[in-house]
């Protein structure tokens, strides 16, 4: 079976998101396409797809690298979630499709019956599917690009929130898709506001976990280059 592009760019991301890629780690084409077992076709292709997304940079002389996000850039994920989910939802209230309710209703059943019985190993999951079902469900396929881009990035600089916010979490998300079903806009927009509020609040008292891997990765980088030169000079 041919493996395509998207899917060689699904399992790039993912490996950068889990932190096996490190921020600043090189990703050359030899490398991807043996750990994948494709050519090097699909692989150059993800890789310019994740480096439209800001996944990944291009450097001189070193060719393709994880990228390696500033403090200010992990707060502004943040505030452009806080400023584009809530409009999202208010516009899936507007235009969702029965087929997109019923999904979105199945998934706050499931994750409300995982997060009440302490079952979290497929939260994650089924919050991604929750979350790019509703983007979808603005009708806008621009916004919900953007939306599901942003929400990866966010899992890949932070941490997941704490397991004990679970219950409360998917209760929103409940609240929310009730909102949506019966069309009302403005409370929608109110409880998405709420919901990103809480999370956001949750996630600023966390120290972006790929900053701190990009920063450790440095201090190796010197840590070497220091033991390298002590050696040369003795």
């Amino acid at each position: 079976m041919r493996i395509s592009a998207h899917m060689v760019c699904t399992a790039v991301r993912d490996d950068i998101v889990s932190g096996a890629f490190p921020p600043g780690a090189r990703l050359t084409e030899e490398l991807l396409a043996r750990r994948y077992g494709v050519s090097r076709v699909p692989v150059r292709e993800a890789l310019r797809t994740l480096e439209s997304e800001g996944f990944v940079t291009t450097r001189r002389h070193a060719g393709a690298c994880v990228a390696e996000p500033t403090e200010q850039e992990a707060a502004d994920l943040l505030d452009l979630r806080a400023l584009l989910e809530p409009l999202g939802t208010a516009r899936a209230a507007q235009r969702r499709t029965e087929a997109q309710l019923r999904v979105l209703r199945g998934l706050v059943r499931l994750g409300q019956q995982r997060a009440e019985r302490g079952q979290l190993s497929d939260l994650r999951a089924l919050g991604d599917w929750y979350h790019e079902t509703l983007a979808q469900a603005s009708g806008s396929p621009t916004l919900a690009t953007l939306l599901t881009q942003l929400r990866r990035k966010i899992a890949w600089v932070y941490a997941a929130e704490p397991p004990l916010r679970a219950t409360a979490v998917w209760r929103e998300h409940g609240a929310v898709v009730d909102a949506v079903a019966r069309g009302d806009a403005e409370r929608a927009r109110a409880l998405a506001a709420a919901h990103v509020e809480r999370s956001v609040a949750l996630r600023r008292e966390q120290r972006p976990v790929a900053v701190r891997r990009s920063r450790q990765k440095g201090a190796v980088r010197k840590t070497k280059h220091t033991v390298n030169t002590g050696g040369d000079n003795s």
